[in-house]
């Protein structure tokens, strides 16, 4: 019987945890990119390296972003080492660069991405966007998940990381 109680209080007192989160999407509240990208757990790499760059508050700002986010596992495609050496202080400036590639102003839409062949980067080079039956291509990083919403611009998650010239 005590284990009876103790499990329904437990269950009752954990569907209240869920009550804040429910009324927050009810409303239309969505959290901003960095946000969704620390909450998803793919992308433990991408926003380490965000905050080595000094780009959080850029990313939680107004925007909106279009972001090509690179997974843990295409961060792990670079050679051994690379994002090691990149997140060190004295390389800021080519890991923003390399970071900044990823990202486009404003919100493009996946139906978007597939009418354009090219999209200019915050960076300031443009990135070159294929079609091929259907599937996305960003370079040479395939879009595996698009239109993931956040509320300052849209997340499209590639499996590669982008590398400027």
């Amino acid at each position: 019987m005590l284990k009876k109680t103790f499990a329904i209080c437990t269950l009752a007192l954990s569907s209240f945890a869920f009550i804040p989160a429910a009324q927050a999407n009810h409303h239309g509240v969505k959290e901003d990119i960095i946000d969704v990208a620390m909450e998803n757990g793919s992308f433990n790499a991408l926003v380490t390296a965000v905050k080595a760059a000094g780009l959080v508050e850029t990313l939680k700002g107004e925007g909106p972003f279009t972001v090509f986010a690179p997974t843990d596992e295409a961060f792990a495609k670079l050679p051994e080492g690379t994002l090691d050496m990149l997140l060190l202080p004295e390389n800021k400036e080519k890991l923003t660069s390399i970071l900044t590639y990823h990202v486009v102003a404003g919100k493009v839409t996946a139906a978007e991405v597939m009418k354009v062949d090219t999209a200019a980067t915050v960076q300031g080079q443009k990135v070159t966007v294929t079609t091929n039956d259907g599937k996305v291509m960003v370079n040479n990083a395939h879009v595996v998940m698009a239109d993931v919403e956040a509320s300052n611009g849209v997340i499209h998650v590639i499996d590669n990381v982008l590398m400027p010239k």
